[in-house]
């Protein structure tokens, strides 16, 4: 008796430990915590360091993020990321391992022997959802109608259906809870599985049903399509509540089914649903996956980088899209990731209905990818309308957040998106730069400023052009298209300015000289504004007034398109 309860003390330490050990690496990326140490660069699908342990003049460390592993050449060692920090800290298994929970957030007692009831419960879990999954798949092949749907009207093959394990949750009282509960399981079981309704029944009814697996396949949920179109009081989809095992923002759809082809092609496609994923797998593109309501969080990025950085997001162009897409590369940002978008749909709304178009068609889009920078900079353009003060600001304001986030030691992708930027704008390249990110418009007073001695010198280099065309316009029979204001000059003076320096000129000399005056003082004027403008904002930016510097910015963009 005592042997027994040893061997199952013994194998449950090894599992508890082991699922201590899955949850750390699912946390944590290997490359992170090796980071942490020592410098590591990209070498293809590998990162390259020097040895902490030698004098290697060339690197000799490789870590792969696709294994999770590493080995150091010149020491001959090698491991994970538990040995890795034995190693580096001279510390225990235990100790490393402790270590690590820590900086992951895995706490290690719901793993020990003060609460082993919570790896027994966890495992239980993964047992009745898996029989739950057999359910659904039985109930599909007895049901003629719900055939019919899948296989016809969503165009779903056998090999697709199985691959999937797609299923059907029977529209009739608590067919589901009946069948788990005769096999063993309680309610109790059943609820933190996710597959009751708050009044104790099946949350799944009438459903095709499509488990959400795990990166090994074991299953964690489920997410449910409603078959019947005519019941406008269920949702579209109904998808498993937040478990101990369904995690919503670590869970990718199809990872499971996807990995081989993400690591044999290097690329990962992100689509906006679980039905996208599946009809692209269908269609032979199998690097697909989802995150679930396409907002992509950073477990879900440190899971792409550890088989490739080359992610393509295929969003909708919506507004859900575009700011599904901004947070997705606010995020990549931080791990000097840069994301692509596949957006050539052949008129077609989404994935799906592009391969129900024709499966080649989608082929030739992931393909035909672009950068997600360039995507974005074209769908503001297409949102806010530039000829428009407020549309100019605004699309100002988000492209400037967006090239923001793109590494400062960049300089050669900064400067091309900021170009790109500037173009669209009509502006040049210095002005965007100098432009200033508006959070709000208002109307503000306006901000007396003594002006500097620059402005003063222009001033005075504008009176001189000033009096000369006056001299002309009042002495000399020249007419302009615009209108000046001269009554303020002395009339002796301008003739004294006509007969020293224009009177002998014939009359189309006057006339052409008139023309370049006229651009002179204007030119002059600008400039002057332009100085007057600056010395108001260095003021207002130095009293902290941000809505007049604001809206100073605006009056000097106006001025810069103007110019």
């Amino acid at each position: 008796m005592v042997g027994v309860i040893l061997d199952k003390r013994k194998r449950w330490y090894n599992f508890s430990m082991e699922d201590a050990k899955e949850e750390i690496r699912a946390r944590l990326a290997i490359e992170d915590v090796i980071g942490q140490y020592i410098e590591l660069k990209r070498a293809g699908r590998n990162l390259k360091g020097h040895s902490p342990w030698g004098t290697d003049r060339t690197p000799s460390f490789m870590v792969s993020p696709e294994k999770g592993i590493w080995h150091d050449f010149s020491s001959n060692k090698g491991g994970d990321i538990f040995t890795f920090v034995m190693e580096m800290e001279g510390i225990t298994f235990r100790e490393a391992l402790e270590k690590l929970a820590q900086q992951a957030g895995v706490e290690l007692k719901r793993y020990s022997d003060d609460d082993r009831e919570f790896a027994i419960k966890k495992q239980r879990l993964y047992d009745v959802l898996e029989l739950a999954t057999k359910y659904f798949q039985f109930c599909l092949t007895k049901n003629r109608v719900v055939c019919q749907y899948v296989f016809y009207k969503r165009n779903l093959n056998k090999n697709t259906v199985e691959k999937f394990r797609i299923g059907y949750a029977p529209n009739v009282g608590n067919a589901l809870a009946n069948f788990l509960k005769k096999r063993g399981y309680s309610e109790k079981d059943l609820e933190e599985a996710g597959l009751l309704n708050q009044y104790g029944g099946d949350l799944f009814r009438g459903r095709m049903m499509v488990p959400l697996m795990d990166e090994g396949g074991r299953v964690i949920g489920f997410t449910g399509r409603i078959i019947d179109s005519n019941d406008k009081n269920s949702p579209k989809y109904l998808n498993t509540p937040e478990t101990i095992l369904y995690n919503k923002g670590r869970h990718i759809f199809g990872l499971a089914q996807a990995k081989d082809a993400i690591r044999r092609s290097e690329f990962v496609v992100v689509v906006e649903g679980n039905m996208d994923v599946i009809s692209s797998h269908q269609a032979g593109v199998c690097q697909a996956v989802a995150t679930a309501g396409t907002a992509m969080t950073e477990m879900h990025l440190k899971s792409f980088s550890r088989m490739t950085n080359d992610i393509r997001l295929a969003y909708d162009g919506d507004e859900a899209g575009i700011r599904a897409a901004e947070r997705a590369i606010s995020i990549a940002s931080k791990f000097g990731i840069y994301l692509s978008i596949v957006d050539d749909y052949h008129g077609c709304k989404d994935a799906d209905e592009l391969i129900q178009k024709d499966p080649m068609l989608w082929k030739q889009a992931v393909d035909t990818y672009r950068p997600a920078l360039e995507w974005l900079l074209e769908k503001y353009e297409a949102q806010f309308n530039l000829k428009t003060e407020k549309g100019f600001q605004e699309y100002c304001n988000e492209a400037k957040k967006l090239i923001s986030q793109i590494d400062e030691n960049d300089t050669v992708l900064r400067e091309k998106y900021e170009r790109m930027a500037s173009e669209r704008l009509g502006i040049s390249l210095e002005a965007f730069r100098a432009k200033k990110v508006v959070s709000k418009m208002k109307k503000l007073k306006k901000i007396q400023a003594k002006p500097s001695d620059a402005k003063v010198e222009a001033a005075i280099e504008a009176s001189r052009a000033e009096k000369n065309l006056a001299a002309l316009m009042k002495f000399g029979g020249v007419t302009t298209t615009v209108e000046w204001d001269f009554a303020n000059l002395n009339a002796g003076e301008l003739s004294l300015i006509y007969d020293e320096q224009y009177k002998t000129w014939s009359q189309g000399d006057r006339d052409k000289e008139a023309e370049i005056l006229v651009k002179r003082v204007a030119a002059e004027q600008l400039e002057v504004r332009r100085r007057d403008l600056e010395a108001k904002i260095r003021k207002a930016e130095e009293q902290g007034d941000e809505d007049s510097e604001n809206q100073l910015m605006l009056e000097m963009n106006k001025l810069i398109r103007k110019a």
